[in-house]
């Protein structure tokens, strides 16, 4: 998995950073760490190459996570903390993955540098370098862990049946556009999906005895007969068809195409307000292109510094899992 870029890379990041962190006035810097645990990121990044190499479905996961993580109470690690009714234990969060790589960096960093490294700032890390090949962004540190994780809180994530409008609404609550909300879906999509949470676009769809017409009709029998009437619904079929495991723009072309397997993700190129940045990543001729790359970079760094605590605010968790 390969982890660096070039200097010429590097610095567009930077410095969107150093003026993301201006802009939103938190108190996140890029290398925090760097006179308190200088390791700390490399310690991160290796932890989640050796877990990816073990099992890649990490990688959708760390994102994932880190993405459900901000969106609700902010980017302060909220959602790694066990307990009844915490935001663990919410229908949107059962199926995440990737906790025992958190703990395990967290475990190596209290080693190295104990009560130092926020657990916060490990997700922010972990779900950068959980992507793979070459595309990186620098991420601003210094979040400090919440220690409030409650399930009720987590209606403000975005859902898989949400309108578009909606789906808008929760992004911008956060500081965030229809741009960031279209990147950042993309960026999501390297994993996969329950049949159980689109099985329903299939048949009988909003009460008729057809299928979501947004489908397309060559698509629809593969997707029939990968997620029958008569299962249970468990099983998981890739969100980015025909490039499962590689992080890049085929999201977009199989929107364009309908096959988004989502019902929110395929909103994205019904709906009048995001379909023109689809077609940006698409590249269609006639319009201002968008390096996906690039742009996912950017989102990122503007989702990590969502409502994040810093200074004397939250505490830096001895284990992840548990408030101190």
């Amino acid at each position: 998995m390969k982890s660096s870029i070039t200097k010429m890379c590097i610095i567009p990041f930077l410095l969107l950073a150093m003026a993301t962190n201006l802009a939103l006035g938190q108190g996140t810097r890029a290398g925090f760490y760097s006179s308190t645990c200088a390791r700390a990121e490399l310690i991160v990044q290796s932890t989640v190459k050796s877990h990816f190499q073990s099992d890649s479905k990490v990688a959708p996961g760390l994102l994932r996570m880190h993405f459900h993580d901000c969106f609700v109470q902010g980017c302060d690690a909220s959602v790694l903390i066990d307990g009844a009714s915490t935001e663990k234990t919410a229908g949107p969060n059962l199926s995440l993955r990737g906790f025992e790589v958190i703990d395990d960096a967290k475990r190596q960093l209290e080693a190295a540098c104990p009560g130092v490294v926020s657990c916060a700032d490990i997700l922010a890390l972990a779900a950068r370098d959980a992507v793979t090949g070459g595309v990186t962004w620098v991420v601003p540190t210094g979040r400090r862990d919440g220690r409030v994780s409650l399930a009720s809180d987590t209606s403000s994530l975005p859902g898989f049946t949400d309108s578009m409008d909606i789906q808008k609404q929760k992004f911008a609550a956060k500081g965030l556009n229809t741009q960031d909300l279209v990147t950042l879906v993309g960026g999501h999509t390297i994993g996969t999906s329950a049949c159980q949470f689109f099985r329903y676009r299939l048949n009988n769809f909003n009460s008729t005895t057809a299928a979501d017409p947004s489908i397309n009709s060559a698509f629809l029998p593969q997707l029939q007969s990968l997620c029958p009437a008569t299962d249970d619904g468990t099983k998981r079929v890739g969100l980015d068809n025909g490039s499962e495991n590689k992080f890049d723009a085929s999201f977009y072309t199989n929107l364009g195409n309908g096959r988004g397997i989502l019902e929110s993700d395929q909103k994205l190129w019904t709906d009048a307000s995001t379909k023109p940045f689809v077609q940006r990543f698409m590249g269609i001729r006639g319009l201002a292109g968008l390096s996906f790359n690039i742009e996912f970079g950017k989102s990122m760094v503007k989702m990590s510094n969502v409502g994040v605590k810093t200074g004397t605010n939250g505490e830096i968790r001895k284990v992840c899992s548990a408030i101190n």
